[in-house]
């Protein structure tokens, strides 16, 4: 059942990707960015897209906290992996949309700093999971980590209300406006990929089970 699941989504996850590439490509250009603008379509979904990753890790290394349930410590890993990949992707695209319009490809602004101080922590969680062989102690030790990591997530997000940055306000909620069959269309994009990173979270959670299981047979035969 669960493969089935899997490839629903999948199979659906990249359907919509492709339907909505070919319906933005076939936008026209914004008034005054031109072409470029239409990497808002991707740049802001992954960025949502990663910022919920983080917000399920910390909610699974809380759980695991609590519970000691090593399932939780899985699902805490594997979103942190999809998250830091989406949140590369967020990084990337900016530079690219502000190399367009800005000129440069990257500026120590608020905004921007702050995401890369993000991509940063989570990828020492992942580093640190590396360091630890002991799988109890290093699912504590990185839950805590993650924890602790969650707290740059709202600096990012609201870090371009409480400092003046270069990036520009949000088109959604800082005031500025969208026209309704554009909304329509970002609104299936961000449909899409959320569906690709919890496609991409389905599939590592199921390789951290099985590695999880081949270190318990592992142990089981060194004991033997």
């Amino acid at each position: 059942m669960t493969n089935k699941i899997l490839y629903v989504l999948g199979a659906l996850a990249m359907v919509l990707l492709a339907r909505d590439i070919y319906v933005i490509a076939r936008l026209p250009g914004e008034v005054e960015q031109g072409a470029i603008f239409k990497i808002i379509f991707f740049h802001v979904p992954v960025a949502i897209t990663a910022m919920t990753a983080a917000a399920v890790a910390l909610v699974a290394s809380i759980l695991f906290l609590v519970t000691r349930n090593f399932r939780y410590d899985a699902l805490a890993v594997s979103v942190t992996e999809v998250g830091l990949a989406f949140l590369a992707a967020n990084l990337v695209t900016g530079s690219i949309w502000g190399r367009v319009i800005w000129g440069i490809w990257w500026t120590w602004d608020a905004r921007l700093t702050s995401a890369l101080v993000c991509w940063l922590l989570y990828a020492s969680y992942l580093m640190l999971r590396k360091a630890i062989d002991e799988p109890t102690q290093r699912a504590t030790f990185a839950a805590v980590w993650s924890i602790f990591s969650f707290i740059d997530v709202p600096i990012v997000i609201f870090s371009i209300k409480w400092w003046r940055t270069q990036h520009p306000q949000p088109v959604f909620w800082g005031g500025g406006s969208f026209p309704a069959d554009w909304g329509r269309i970002f609104a299936w994009n961000m449909l899409a990929v959320v569906l690709v990173g919890v496609v991409m979270t389905m599939v590592r959670l199921r390789q951290e089970d099985a590695q999880r299981e081949l270190d318990s047979l592992r142990r089981t035969a060194h004991a033997i």
